[in-house]
């Protein structure tokens, strides 16, 4: 079976393959300006969250205020994880983790 190429039968695998990685390269450069945070703007999400789960605990019950807290924690430890994995060490772990866990508040004070 002859591979089927959107050019046609007369395609350059090599050029196909230079495009393929240029479009990678400029995908995983989208994603890591998706993250990219501030850390005034991660400490700012902490406070936002700490906010609203003392408001959702005082509104319903403490054990949902709880809830909320060990997801957060637990999305902190599963991004630690991650970033120990793909190379960071120390401080540089916890600070990646730390921006993950909480850098979502750049969404809300754009």
């Amino acid at each position: 079976m002859e591979p089927q190429w959107p050019e046609g039968p007369h395609a350059d695998p090599e050029a196909a393959r230079d495009r393929y990685n240029a479009d990678m390269r400029a995908s995983r450069s989208a994603m890591r300006n998706l993250f990219r945070v501030e850390l005034s703007i991660a400490h700012m999400g902490l406070v936002i969250a700490i906010i609203a789960s003392v408001l959702v605990g005082m509104a319903w019950s403490p054990r949902t205020d709880a809830i909320i807290g060990g997801a957060f924690a637990a999305l902190f430890v599963v991004a630690l994880c991650v970033a120990v994995l793909a190379g960071s060490r120390g401080r540089d772990a916890v600070r990646a983790a730390y921006k993950f866990t909480f850098g979502w508040a750049e969404w809300i004070t754009l």
